[in-house]
């Protein structure tokens, strides 16, 4: 794996980053009612944990983020 950088506001270069994003607020900010963000901070964790062991991505062929990373480090 590598780090790549991309431009502020360039959806064009960046659309995963943010597709990833507008589902996290789709999801999970918007879908709960948190308190304060204390409480979002202490979530976090757990629902990317979620999402990169359990959601299946249409993009990955239908495996989840953690198997498609496991996959090729084969």
């Amino acid at each position: 794996m590598r780090y790549i950088a991309t431009g502020p506001y360039t959806p064009r270069t960046n659309g995963k980053a943010e597709k990833f994003i507008k589902t996290l607020c789709r999801e999970w900010t918007y879908a709960m009612a948190f308190p304060n963000s204390e409480v979002i901070n202490r979530w976090l964790p757990r629902y990317l944990s979620i999402y990169n062991r359990l959601k299946k991505q249409s993009t990955l062929g239908w495996h989840s983020t953690e198997e498609q990373l496991v996959e090729l480090l084969r």
